[in-house]
């Protein structure tokens, strides 16, 4: 029965379309054997009806078990449309081992006015939105600025990002009632670039961006008395290493890998 997570990827591969894309992973940390993996498979495929478009994938976990059931993890489906100018899409994803309710996003983007407006809800004994926000794009004197209200319904909290992008600088401030923050990123040159970050509470933080070649990267974050975050990737690689501090007293690492396999 330890084949069936090999069955289920054969099915995939031989019943559809379009070509499945797995993902291995460490899980929890663990390195000690193959127990320590966490190979997730992803298969995507596409449709047209009329003037919509149709995608439609699911994701499962493909570690050897005898309880096939458990190994989808979600489905989901989009379909994309113009409505008067509005390219309109609407995603649903449901939860495959709690399938009661579905996650919900709505997209409405209309070029010409250089405006989005995003809705995300969940659909099960009722239709229940969760957060809306709308994004509106300027140009001027070859700067882009961009203007980001959020309003999240179950918290009733509210923000807004404000972004100003000219050549290699970039500067983000995010303001609500109680908390203020601004991002400073500058490109130093083709391959570095750093971005401290500031709060009104007194946070800070500093990323460096490190770029080793066309397809790989080397990216650092230190938040002072609270972590060091390092991730590297190398084409389809990915590994992650948090290490909590504590002054000037590394407390541990935690490590994750990734490798993506496209068929």
């Amino acid at each position: 029965m330890k084949l069936s997570a090999l069955a289920l990827v054969s099915v995939l591969g031989v019943a559809t379309a379009g070509k499945p894309q797995l993902s291995i992973s460490v899980r929890d940390g663990s390195f000690d054997g193959l127990d320590g993996l966490d190979p997730t498979l992803k298969w995507s495929n596409s449709a047209a009806s009329g003037d919509i478009a149709i995608e439609y994938g699911i994701e499962s976990s493909v570690r050897p078990t005898s309880d096939i059931a458990s190994l989808p993890r979600n489905v989901w489906g989009k379909a994309s449309t113009d409505v008067s100018g509005w390219g309109v899409t609407a995603r649903a994803e449901v939860d495959a081992q709690a399938r009661d309710s579905a996650d919900i996003e709505i997209d409405a983007d209309n070029a010409d006015a250089d405006l989005s407006v995003s809705l995300t809800a969940s659909a099960g004994d009722g239709f229940s939105v969760k957060t809306i926000e709308a994004t509106k794009g300027i140009d001027s004197d070859g700067a882009r600025i961009t203007v980001n209200p959020r309003y999240n319904v179950e918290t009733e909290e509210a923000d807004v990002v404000v972004s100003y992008a000219n050549g290699d600088t970039d500067v983000k401030l995010t303001a609500s009632a109680d908390r203020q923050e601004v991002t400073f990123s500058q490109q130093i040159d083709d391959d570095n670039r750093v971005a401290p970050t500031l709060s009104s509470s007194g946070d800070l933080s500093v990323e460096w961006e490190r770029r080793l070649a066309d397809d790989s990267s080397l990216t650092a974050t230190l938040k002072p008395n609270d972590s060091i975050d390092v991730e590297w990737k190398d084409a389809a690689w990915t590994a992650n290493v948090n290490m909590p501090i504590d002054g000037t007293d590394i407390n541990g690492a935690n490590v994750s890998i990734k490798r993506d396999v496209n068929f």
